[in-house]
Order: C-alpha cells, then structure tokens, then sequence
C-alpha cells in the first residue's frame, strides 16, 4: 500500500511560487478547489516527515494518516500574507501530529519503541513512563470518563470517526469504507470532532490543571 501512495505522489507536479500564492488567495476566499490542490501539492512533505522516523511500513501509514490532519490544521491557521514558506509552517505542526500519535500509541505496543529516530536516539528515549501513580491513574480515569461525555454530545458521523481511530485503533481508511465516505471527508470529521470536544472538555481542563 505504501509503494502505491509513493508511485502516485511521484506523478504529483510542483507549484510555481506565482501559482500557489495565487491558490492561497484563492483558498483565503473560500475557494475549496484551490485548497485541494495545495492539500494535494504538500501531501510529499508528509511522507518525507513520517519517513524520518524509521519505523515499519504499518506505523508509517499511521504516522502519515496523522501527519494529514496536522497539515490542514496548518492550512487553516497559515497566513500566507506574512510571507512565511508554508513548508516551513507546516512542518512543525505535522511532526507535532505525528508525535502526538506515537505519544498516544505508546502504552498499546503499536510502535516499536527501539526504533531509532537519529545518532542512536530511540522512540523509548522522547517518551514518558508508562509507570502511573494511583492518583494519576484517577486523574487518567476521570479525564477519560469527561472525553466520554464529549464524544456522546458530538454529531453522529464525528462519533463515528474518532471511535474509530482512536479507540479502535482502525486506519483512516478503514473508518471512511465503514462509514462510507471519502478518506479526505474522514480527516475534516475528525478535524472537527476534535475541535469540538476540546471546545467542551477546555473549562474543565482550565479548571483540572489548577488544582
């Protein structure tokens, strides 16, 4: 599956500065024609992240499924007036997906923990302990029971999609052949499911953090 995605962002042509300042304009207008085209366009820098981390083929996929939403997160909050190369933008948000992901995955042994990043650094070395207390272990508990309430408030697709890929670990693509939609469609869903519940869960977190 990986060698397909490859082979098909081979074909995948690059944007003229004039061209894609032109799409940003576009986009900033509502142009959602223009959006896909640089969604597609930076699809590459994706892949070029996730492949950085040396992991197999299985975590790569997830790495890259993560690295997608950071990129339209990065699209939505990019300001191209500013003059700031968007792949340089983008960049810190999609590795910050990435190891969001693997930070999540790490007590589920979906990730090779002695795989080496760089210079003999391992994932084991940038991660926390899986030790808790039993007070963190509450907290875990409460906080989870809170994500819960969240989840059952939001639309029925977004419900959906993140009990998908989150508490089933399924791929992005196997969410959206389940649910029938799109893969692109399954992104912007857990983009705003997301959104929402960390709109309900904020106060609480506000809150939480202070005691």
């Amino acid at each position: 599956m990986l060698q397909s995605y490859l082979e098909e962002l081979r074909k995948t042509p690059l944007l003229e500065p004039k061209e894609e300042r032109e799409l940003w304009e576009r986009s900033a207008q509502g142009d959602l024609e223009a959006h896909r085209k640089l969604m597609s366009s930076y699809q590459p820098l994706v892949f070029k992240i996730a492949f950085g981390f040396k992991l197999p083929e299985a975590e790569t996929m997830e790495l890259i499924q993560e690295g997608m939403v950071g990129l339209l997160e990065a699209a939505e909050n990019y300001d191209y007036t500013r003059g700031v190369a968007f792949s340089l933008f983008a960049s810190y948000r999609i590795k910050g997906s990435m190891v969001d992901y693997l930070r999540r995955s790490s007590g589920k042994g979906v990730v090779y923990l002695d795989s080496e990043i760089s210079n003999g650094y391992t994932l084991s070395d940038a991660l926390p302990s899986a030790l808790a207390s039993p007070t963190e272990l509450a907290e875990q508990q409460l906080l989870r029971e809170k994500v819960a309430q969240a989840m059952d408030r939001l639309p029925v697709k977004e419900q959906q999609v993140l009990q998908g890929m989150y508490l089933e670990d399924r791929t992005a693509q196997a969410v959206a052949d389940a649910i029938d939609v799109s893969l692109g469609h399954v992104y912007r869903l857990q983009k705003q499911g997301v959104r929402r519940i960390r709109g309900m869960l904020s106060r609480f977190i506000h809150d939480f953090n202070k005691e």
